[in-house]
């Protein structure tokens, strides 16, 4: 299988996990407000983090601006792991800790990727 349709898979897998959680966000918000309020986090935030998922899920999924598109949702995902899944005693907390820790690897090999590509291709998008 050539590495584009691999890549374009794998894009395609880690896109569709942040684009489905920005809709569930939109069709059912409030399971997210509670959750942001136990962990003390404003629920004004709720609109941003729904843009996020949304654009640079996309965007990670048609392969445009993946330095940034990746760069900003590893970014997420660390941050979700730090202030929503730190009790790592409680085994299911550890598993999705460990989980947006994964995901947020995997996207900074994608961004790191894109931007060795742009340095051996100026013009590359």
């Amino acid at each position: 299988m050539p590495a584009t349709i691999v890549m374009f898979l794998g894009r395609t897998l880690l896109a569709s996990l942040f684009i489905l959680a920005g809709v569930a966000k939109i069709v059912g918000p409030q399971p997210f407000m509670d959750h942001m309020d136990a962990h003390h986090i404003p629920g004004v935030l709720l609109p941003i983090v729904v843009a996020l998922e949304l654009g640079a899920g996309a965007a990670l999924l048609i392969g445009w601006q993946l330095p940034f598109a990746a760069g900003a949702l590893a970014v997420f995902s660390l941050a979700t792991a730090f202030f929503f899944h730190l009790d790592l005693v409680d085994k299911a907390e550890r598993t999705l800790f460990i989980k947006d820790v994964a995901i947020s690897g995997a996207l900074m090999v994608i961004a790191s990727g894109a931007l060795q590509i742009r340095s051996i291709f100026p013009l590359a998008k």
